[in-house]
């Protein structure tokens, strides 16, 4: 017989912020301290307000010590995302108009050293009075400053430490970060750290990321993790791991309505692959793209459409003018489009969109028009092609049919791709102009794809009420070059 003690789980508080919980893998645990830091301006205060307005919800006791902000201020900042601090006491501490004065003297002690007493006693004398669940104190730079010596500073945010753990609080301090120096005393007194990053680019919007740095016996989901500040406070995007998504991927073909592209694709597209269709501008990327989405409607599935490069009138109307009723399967909820700003988009706020679009058990095509969209929405972002991996990956394992437009630099000769991504496609569709017997034509190829054979052969694309592809240009060489040349015919 076994006598071991039986390992009991933690009990884990929630953050209050859906995809931050994501992150930690249902929340933090209870009573222990835990360090927010960040550059000021980069969330702090709006995170912690959200995780003590869900002890609220839970009738919690929740206290916020401000040593920074007057409590006017905290209050304007909790009206801004629409929030009522109703449940939760807030303690501020600021000097007193007699310790600003010049003539204010101290005997015995150094200034600085009244200053803390004072300070920690009110702290305490609070926290013993309420008996907070949750608490947070704001900052950790005004302790600082009054402990003056490293020394002083670290013993006293230890006492406070050992304090708040036999009240049997979850503790979270809150560091700004404008200390001359990184702190590493603060990240080994507390149980776990969670940092925020604010960075500028040179257009557009800022972008934060949100970082577990550090969470002691508790598995979490490491690096970087997009977020944004809206009304009604964080929206953390969690990264996406494709491998934790793994199901098993239904077997079949994906046909587009149209006999003869499907015909040139062996049978159509192979469910859960992605597929680049590329070419020039106005070559009829999206119109084929839309002519899929509609199909997949026709079979009573469902079709995502994320439009970087056009507004979703233009796509209305250009769809309309094809004869493709996309206003009646929008309206029914068959087709789901989402115009995107490309100067307000992370890469996470990307692929979080399209994973709960796939999410929906019904649907089985994404559309990503375009991915020149896509990179210009981050044109800092080193590992985009990372991004876009992991993004397919995951849809794949969905069984989710993934369409990528993009549109080469050049329209007849020598085009040119933004981005290296036909690598990461299962399926290739080449579009191109090809000038003959006195007009502008276009034509289509299937250059590429791994999931079976295809036809080899170029055939005409003719966008008019529709999509039309003819047979086989056999008449003439060197369509791919744009100006192909007319062959003799045998007698």
């Amino acid at each position: 017989m076994n006598d071991a003690p039986i390992s009991k789980s933690p009990r884990l508080v929630e953050t209050g912020i859906e995809g931050l919980d994501d992150v930690l893998h249902g929340g933090l645990v209870a009573d222990r301290l835990y360090l927010i830091e960040g550059n000021p301006g980069s969330g702090k205060t709006t995170l912690a307000l959200q995780f003590l307005l869900a002890g609220v919800r839970r009738n919690e006791r929740c206290l916020f010590v401000t040593l920074s902000e007057t409590k006017e201020e905290l209050l304007a900042t909790a009206d801004s995302h629409g929030w009522a601090l109703d449940g939760i006491d807030i303690l501020e501490i600021i000097p007193s108009d007699e310790s600003l004065q010049p003539g204010a003297r101290y005997t015995m002690y150094h200034p600085s050293e009244v200053e803390l007493a004072e300070t920690t006693k009110a702290v305490l004398a609070e926290a013993t009075r309420i008996k907070p669940v949750r608490l947070i104190v704001d900052s950790l730079s005004e302790v600082r400053l009054l402990a003056e010596h490293p020394l002083r500073y670290r013993r006293q945010i230890l006492a406070l430490k050992q304090f708040f753990t036999r009240q049997q609080a979850t503790v979270f301090f809150i560091d700004d970060r404008t200390s001359d120096e990184r702190d590493v005393r603060l990240h080994s007194l507390a149980h776990g750290v969670i940092s925020l990053d604010r960075t500028t680019s040179e257009y557009g919007t800022v972008r934060r990321r949100v970082q577990v740095s550090k969470l002691r016996g508790r598995a979490f989901r490491e690096g970087y993790h997009d977020f944004t500040i809206r009304r009604g406070g964080l929206a953390v995007f969690p990264r996406l791991v494709a491998a934790e998504s793994r199901t098993t991927v239904d077997h079949g073909t994906v046909p587009s309505g149209l006999t003869s592209l499907d015909a040139m694709l062996g049978g159509g597209l192979a469910k859960g692959s992605s597929t680049l269709i590329i070419g020039a501008a106005g070559t009829g990327e999206s119109s084929l793209a839309t002519q899929y989405a509609i199909a997949a409607c026709g079979r009573g599935e469902r079709a995502c459409v994320f439009l970087f490069d056009e507004s979703l009138a233009t796509f209305r109307e250009r769809s309309s003018g094809l004869g493709m009723d996309v206003d009646r399967l929008i309206e029914a909820g068959q087709l789901a489009v989402r115009q995107l700003d490309p100067a307000e988009l992370s890469p996470g706020e990307f692929a979080y969109a399209v994973r709960d679009a796939a999410n929906d058990d019904k649907t089985r095509v994404v559309v990503i028009d375009s991915l020149n969209g896509y990179l210009n929405a981050m044109p800092n972002e080193r590992f985009l092609v990372l991004h876009l991996h992991e993004l397919l990956t995951y849809l794949g394992q969905r069984s989710v049919t993934t369409l990528l437009l993009m549109a080469q630099h050049g329209l007849v000769a020598g085009p040119e791709s933004p981005i290296e991504a036909s690598y990461l496609a299962d399926t290739v569709l080449l579009l191109r102009y090809f000038e003959a017997l006195g007009e502008v034509r276009k034509a289509i190829s299937v250059i590429k794809k791994r999931t079976g054979g295809h036809e080899k052969s170029i055939r005409e694309l003719v966008i008019e009420r529709g999509l039309k592809i003819g047979e086989p240009i056999r008449e003439f060489q060197g369509v791919m070059t744009g100006a192909p040349t007319l062959l003799a015919r045998k007698s």
